[in-house]
């Protein structure tokens, strides 16, 4: 892929300088501390991976940093430079390798982990984690496969993408490299979905926070990390499981109003009994309650077509309910298999053996379209008149098939269905027709030969 092309890609999609600095200062109640952390002695000095225009270098520069970035794509790399970043065309995990032992107090990645082989982004973590000074951070930002639309569809929208990342996953590899705490940040949810809104099937498929970040520390005294404790224990974004588990409130309170519906249509079907009573009761009087038995016939009909209303709309509700948890579980369904399949080694191990079985597959359709026996057997036939017509050469074949009688018996066989030569008259009996194509012809000169004799 052309640099030009990421480049232009990563314009389109990516959103601008000022829209992403304003997202990263998300991460401002982590590094804060930080800077004051290792402030008096000199900067803190902090190394971000994959910097591209520089946004977090200028954000992490502002929040007191001495802040440096590398990338591989030289071209992304031309916008920081205009703007004075410090800044080099170099590979994150290779530089990290090259640093000293305790050198930095930050290290970060945003969007980085989805781009490399899982191999790699724990070595990237553990020498992170080598280069820390003690309550140094690491922050990993990548899109979040929770958020279905992500998982399925937008993720790959980005060529270069390998695989999305779950965040149990990418918070257990600092763990297991030795972090002392870890926190998930999910980030760049609606911020209406933190009010009480009426949630639909949209909301859970595309309301997840899309980004979350993996923020670990290093082990550190106790006073030192006691400064990064709010910001740890804080809460951030919307997962999948508090966004369905509001989705099924929500879905319970309506079923519980479409409850309260079915109480008013069963009192106004009480109200309708009585009136049918009080109907029945005027019946027997004069005529003079004609009038006030029209009026109860009246208010029956109506309470009899508002009790149908009721059932109606109690009746379409349950059925869009019933869609919508159908159709949300279906979903939820399609993406767990769609992550187990994609993150499973069968399927990278058997690419080649899909691939070969597809060529295997378009021989074998092109094979049966010809007629390779029928074209066979003809070849042999037209091979056996040759001989036939020459003498010398009937002489050496039949001292050759004298040492091979089942090949003999073959060729006999196959010359005995062998058509008459076109033009010839076709045999007149069904016994001449079961002689050889030699005695035929010889039949049919002798047929002929009386048929001239008679004349």
């Amino acid at each position: 892929m052309s640099e030009s092309f990421y480049k232009a890609f990563e314009d389109r999609y990516r959103g601008s300088r000022e829209l992403i600095a304003e997202r990263l200062r998300a991460y401002l109640p982590f590094i804060a501390p930080l800077a004051a952390l290792y402030a008096p002695a000199a900067p803190a000095r902090a190394l971000d991976i994959g910097c591209g225009r520089g946004e977090w270098l200028e954000v992490a520069g502002a929040a007191g940093f001495e802040a440096r970035g590398v990338d591989i794509d030289d071209a992304m790399l031309a916008a920081a430079r205009q703007r004075g970043l410090a800044v080099q065309t170099a590979d994150g995990l290779q530089t990290l390798r090259a640093l000293g032992d305790a050198s930095l107090a930050m290290v970060s990645a945003f969007h980085v982990v989805e781009h490399i082989a899982f191999d790699d982004v724990r070595a990237l973590i553990a020498e992170a984690l080598r280069v820390l000074q003690p309550g140094g951070l690491l922050i990993l930002e990548t899109p979040n496969p929770e958020n279905l639309v992500v998982g399925a569809s937008s993720f790959y929208r980005d060529p270069s993408h390998l695989r999305p990342l779950p965040p149990e996953l990418l918070s257990f590899a600092a763990e297991h490299a030795g972090f002392a705490r870890q926190r998930v940040v999910r980030l760049q949810e609606a911020a209406e979905l933190h009010g009480a809104p009426t949630l639909g099937v949209a909301h859970v498929l595309d309301g997840v926070s899309p980004d979350y970040a993996v923020v670990a520390q290093k082990a550190a005294p106790a006073a030192i990390l006691q400064r990064f404790d709010a910001a740890f224990d804080a809460a951030y974004g919307i997962s999948l499981g508090e966004l369905t588990h509001r989705y099924d409130d929500q879905a319970a309170r309506q079923r519980g109003a479409l409850d309260t519906a079915a109480s008013h249509a069963l009192a106004a079907l009480d109200q309708l009994a009585a009136v049918r009573v009080s109907v029945i009761g005027l019946s027997v009087h004069t005529a003079q309650s004609r009038t006030d038995v029209g009026a109860a016939e009246a208010r029956l009909a109506e309470l009899e077509a508002r009790m149908a209303d009721h059932y109606a709309r109690i009746a379409g509700t349950d059925a869009r309910v019933a869609d919508t948890e159908r159709r949300l579980a279906e979903a939820a369904r399609l993406q767990h298999e769609f992550n187990l399949v994609l993150a499973s080694r069968s399927w990278r191990i058997t690419a080649p053996l899909r691939n070969a079985s597809l060529k295997a597959q378009r021989w074998r359709a092109a094979l049966r379209g010809a007629d390779l026996k029928g074209r066979a057997r003809n070849a042999a036939r037209a091979l056996g008149k040759a001989v036939l017509r020459s003498p010398a050469a009937k002489r050496a074949v039949r001292a050759l098939l004298a040492r091979m009688p089942s090949l003999q018996a073959r060729l006999r066989e196959l010359m005995y269905q062998a058509p008459v030569a076109p033009g010839a008259p076709p045999p007149a009996t069904q016994q001449a027709a079961d002689l050889s194509p030699r005695a035929q012809r010889l039949y049919v000169d002798l047929q002929q030969a009386s048929d001239r004799k008679e004349t």
